[in-house]
């Protein structure tokens, strides 16, 4: 570990230990989170997991800065996808239970908001399952996509906004990669046993363990990609 390494270290440290250490922010973390769910979404996927990114660049390159990088470009396209994470959240953590209750298993909605159980454990982990089979996949799909189109437009935030060449992109694209180990092997490894522990916790909190799972996984890419490369 250089020093440079501490800074992000204290960052984090800085940025959570008022919510840990004095109530009163907790209290207005709440708050804030109950008047605009998807605005905090944003907030905490474009710091977090974008930091995540900036923790795997530092992985495969040793620095944590590179032309074409596009720090800003990259926190806003986390912070949109953070606010799509929080709806298929709300979906997902709602109409599982419901489709349970369905299929025969009555008291699946009560469980999950009740107190920790092998019967709530078991919904949380379908409703984990359900999620990232049919809605990660995509999300991961269009982070690449996104990821391409930033680095192929110089990572600049006009460049973000212009056409995104999806055909050509999905045709250039690692799919042994993305599909054989970020897709097939990090969803049933990683994913759905990190969100079913997610899915046992208070709703306000999701998206933020989930934020901080990003940075979990920009680690697991990068290390990854660096395997890759020695082949």
């Amino acid at each position: 570990m250089k020093r440079n390494d501490i800074f992000p270290i204290l960052f984090l440290v800085a940025l959570f230990a008022p919510f840990i250490l004095i109530d009163a922010a907790y209290d207005q973390y709440s708050r804030f989170y109950s008047g605009w769910p998807f605005l905090v979404s944003f907030i905490k996927f474009a710091i977090l997991a974008t930091t995540g990114e900036l923790i795997g660049l530092r992985i495969r390159t040793g620095s944590y800065n590179a032309n074409g990088f596009g720090l800003l470009p990259r926190a806003i396209v986390w912070g949109i996808l953070g606010m799509t994470i929080q709806a298929a959240f709300i979906i997902f953590a709602r109409g599982v239970p419901m489709l349970l209750a369905f299929a025969g298993m009555d008291n699946a909605p009560s469980l999950i908001t009740g107190s920790l159980s092998i019967g709530k454990i078991g919904v949380a982990f379908a409703i984990s399952a359900l999620l990232n089979i049919f809605y990660a996949p995509v999300l991961m799909t269009v982070h690449k996509i996104t990821d391409s189109h930033i680095m192929m437009t110089g990572g600049t935030v006009k460049g973000l906004f212009t056409r995104i060449r999806v055909r050509d992109i999905l045709e250039s694209t690692d799919w042994s990669m993305l599909w054989g180990f970020v897709i097939r092997k990090t969803i049933p490894l990683f994913w759905i046993p990190a969100q079913t522990f997610n899915f046992l916790m208070p709703e306000q909190f999701r998206v933020l363990i989930a934020a901080l799972y990003g940075i979990i996984l920009g680690i697991i890419l990068a290390f990854a990609a660096r395997t890759e490369s020695d082949v």
